[in-house]
């Protein structure tokens, strides 16, 4: 029975965490949820700004107008959220790590979180007005635009999220030489093909057009960049205390 008590004390810690976790979300999700119809404006103005003049996103489904702000409303939730959600994951894993550890999961935490806002960020300011007018000017004569608010909301979900994970390269750079897959000299000596590899993920995850496929790509070249500088200090360093240990 003492043998099993610690998982269970583990398992028990764990519900507390996701049931703080599930509250949380919850309660900012009533907060967000009175301001549903204003968050879906604010993320529907690239799109309003490149349709033609007197035209407007319509609603093809019944429930569509109701549904839909809600459904951005808890998106938002979960991402105002994030920073409670990840203090929950580390304070859960924090008493199993080394101190060495301890020092690169915090920052790398904290790091992942202000990326993936900046790529979400990145994408509504500078990727959707640029995609959305190309879009708009694409269309055939004769052929009006009108989007579908729910089809929009997607849309645009699947480009931060896109974005946001592409922001992560520096986190996932450090990681990769951190646990030892790679190492800093290796990954220099491939650039060419990451250069390479991040045009073609520009390819699969924006809109097609030449745009959005350059806009992604060329952050995620000089996010590498960056991780390759910080995952050599970091290098550097760890060599340093083995030495002097």
């Amino acid at each position: 029975m003492s043998s099993q008590s610690p998982l269970l004390d583990h398992l028990l810690e764990l519900r507390n965490r996701l049931l703080r976790s599930v509250v949380v979300v919850g309660l900012v999700f009533a907060v967000a949820a009175v301001f549903a119809d204003e968050l879906y404006h604010l993320l529907a103005a690239p799109m309003l700004a490149s349709l033609p003049q007197g035209a407007s996103m319509i609603a093809t489904d019944v429930a569509t107008p109701f549904f839909t702000p809600f459904k951005l409303a808890f998106v938002v939730s979960i991402a105002i959220a994030v920073p409670y959600l990840l203090w929950q994951l580390w304070a859960f894993i924090a008493p199993g790590l080394y101190r060495k550890e301890k020092r690169l999961v915090v920052p790398l935490l904290a790091s992942s979180t202000l990326l993936f806002y900046a790529g979400a960020a990145f994408a509504y300011f500078v990727v959707l007005p640029l995609a959305l007018n190309f879009f708009a000017s694409a269309a055939p004569a004769g052929v009006t635009v009108a989007t579908d608010i729910a089809s929009y909301l997607d849309f645009v979900l699947t480009i931060f999220m896109a974005f946001g994970i592409a922001f992560e390269t520096p986190v996932a750079i450090i990681l990769l030489c951190w646990t030892g897959v790679t190492n800093v000299t290796s990954l220099r000596k491939k650039r060419p093909y990451i250069i390479v590899g991040a045009f073609v993920v520009g390819m699969l995850l924006t809109p097609p057009d030449v745009i959005s496929q350059t806009l992604l790509a060329i952050p995620m070249w000089l996010l590498f960049e960056l991780g390759l500088v910080i995952a050599g200090l970091y290098s550097t360093e760890s060599k340093t205390e083995q030495h002097q240990d």
